[in-house]
């Protein structure tokens, strides 16, 4: 960015100064609502696990949650867990005893007037993650360098409630009420160094980072529900006419809890910082650092207060929790329980299964989904089928079949009720040319509501697949496989379409998608199109 002078603004802060460039530095705080059953400290439930999504205000508290006397805090094994698993994703070190501080700040939804936080033992620190750079979708391009984002830290803590200015109702209110179901969730804040230098880096590595989350089972990643907030810490490097560089103060924008406005956010701070520097003159140093809001519908960030610096909030050690010591034991069977992660999956889809980045990247956007996939294409493999195919032919009835009734239903593609066997099945059947395309669109929903019994992939494959050709034999779905039927369908549709014949025989090779088309109509779908195509290319010398 070269922003120039503002209209209107004085022409530069200081005698002659002006801005030549101004490059954009930001560092992340995540807050990411851990998914266990009970929440952090307690055995109240945590309203971030899906089974407590509908809870009505303040029924999800006890008595260590609204900090009454005598409760006191238990750590939460699972969330400790969850958090080691996200380190380790992230390539952090751990810390082989981590401890718990109180970080004392009033506001009305924090019962306690401080909340327990890790302040200089957290579980993990000193990682990175690695944000492939992007086509212009948005979506991964490995062909091309990316940028490693360092990783300071990734801490426990417990979140605070929440202030309701009007009635559930919508109804405005003279004052606030507060509702203390979400006080108490475990939270894995993540912070890393500031080496993003654009929105869309901080934006790739957001969305990546949620599918990453998600694939690691720790948290339901739904951002209407605040299950992940981001807080970019934004400024800007000056460069001057004259030759000096000036660092403009630091802005935290809190709680975005959408990719949409944290690209705004950042976006609109960039084009700002430079016009602030100008008016005021103001620089990064000690006490300089602002938060902020974001404000959606105007695409502008407003101040809230002065940023406290972290001496400002008297940390020092809970002395109602003790140290947590991580074995090398117990890293260990968390390290093992982690599956094959979203960006190394993208790289073996699109490299040895040939698949395109864009169904690459939709196969990843679940576990469940992924994992269907794979052991989809292992069964096919077990059963003879070359692996390159066997994934081409999973990938298609998963993104075209399922895609299609997922949408439809609402639910998404794992949760069809297909099981691997059955998918693997019907892409035997399919690839056998036994049956077309209009034969699948069928079969598939049957496939959707067969019983898997056998735990054998290979049986499993096997058996649907028979149980499916008999199927198809019953509704009169089997292709034809009469040479002489096919190949009066292939005249009737030459001599029908001359030109488009005649195109295909002067080497317009997209000529024989037409015929294709109508040799299938003509035989109303009975014939396979894979056999239709060779032979009418074959005929026109292609």
């Amino acid at each position: 960015m070269n922003p120039t002078t503002p209209q209107g603004a004085p022409a530069a802060h200081g005698p002659g100064a002006s801005i030549t460039r101004a490059d954009l530095k930001v560092g992340m705080e995540i807050h990411v609502e851990l998914c266990t059953r009970s929440k952090m400290f307690s055995r109240a439930p945590n309203p971030a696990h899906a089974s407590n999504f509908e809870a009505p205000p303040n029924t999800l508290i006890d008595a260590t949650v609204l900090a009454l006397p005598g409760a006191l805090p238990v750590p939460n094994r699972a969330a400790l867990e969850m958090a080691i698993a996200v380190g380790l994703a992230l390539r952090c070190h751990l810390s082989p005893v981590t401890k718990w501080d109180r970080k004392s700040y009033f506001y009305p939804d924090l019962p306690k007037a401080y909340q327990i936080s890790q302040y200089d033992m957290p579980v993990c620190f000193d990682g990175a993650f690695d944000v492939p750079a992007v086509d212009d979708t948005g979506l991964p391009d490995f062909s091309r360098p990316g940028t490693r984002i360092g990783i300071i830290r990734a801490h426990l803590e417990e979140d605070a409630g929440k202030l309701l200015h009007e009635t559930p109702g919508g109804h405005a209110l003279d004052g606030s009420i507060a509702d203390y179901n979400r006080a108490g969730t475990p939270l894995l804040e993540i912070v890393t160094q500031p080496d993003f230098t654009s929105a869309q880096q901080a934006v790739v590595f957001a969305r990546l980072l949620r599918q990453l989350c998600r694939f690691l089972g720790v948290t339901e990643g739904v951002m209407q529900q605040g299950h992940m907030r981001f807080e970019p810490n934004i400024n800007c490097l000056l460069s001057l006419a004259d030759g000096r560089t000036v660092a403009t103060p630091v802005v935290e924008v809190k709680n975005l809890n959408s990719f949409k406005s944290l690209r705004g956010a950042i976006e609109h701070e960039l084009a700002e910082q430079p016009r602030r520097w100008l008016a005021d003159g103001r620089v990064f140093g000690p006490g300089t650092k602002t938060t902020r809001g974001w404000d959606d519908a105007a695409g502008v960030t407003f101040v809230q207060r002065e940023k406290e610096d972290a001496h400002d909030y008297r940390y020092f050690p809970d002395p109602d929790l003790t140290p947590v010591r991580i074995t090398d034991e117990w890293r260990s069977r968390v390290e093992a329980s982690l599956p094959a992660l979203p960006l190394a999956r993208l790289r073996t889809y699109t490299r040895d299964h040939g698949l395109s980045i864009k169904e690459a990247f939709s196969l990843v956007d679940e576990r469940a989904l992924s994992d269907l996939y794979e052991h989809a294409t292992d069964a096919m493999v077990l059963c003879g089928t070359d692996r390159a195919r066997a994934a081409r032919l999973a990938a298609n009835l998963l993104l075209q079949q399922g895609g299609k009734r997922a949408n439809e239903r609402g639910v998404p593609i794992h949760a069809l009720g297909i099981g691997a066997g059955s998918l693997a099945g019907l892409g035997m059947l399919r690839d056998s040319g036994a049956v077309g395309n209009q034969a699948v669109e069928e079969l598939f929903d049957a496939a959707c509501t067969m019983t898997q019994t056998a735990a054998d992939l290979r049986l499993a494959a096997t058996d649907a697949r028979d149980a499916l050709h008999a199927l198809a034999r019953q509704r009169g779905l089997l292709t034809v496989r009469d040479d002489a039927s096919l190949a009066a369908w292939i005249d009737t549709v030459l001599a029908a379409h001359p030109k488009a014949a005649e195109d295909l025989r002067a080497g317009k090779v997209q000529a024989a998608g037409r015929l294709v088309g109508e040799v299938m109509k003509l035989s109303a779908g009975a014939a396979d199109a894979k056999t239709v195509r060779e032979e009418i290319l074959r005929r026109c010398g292609q």
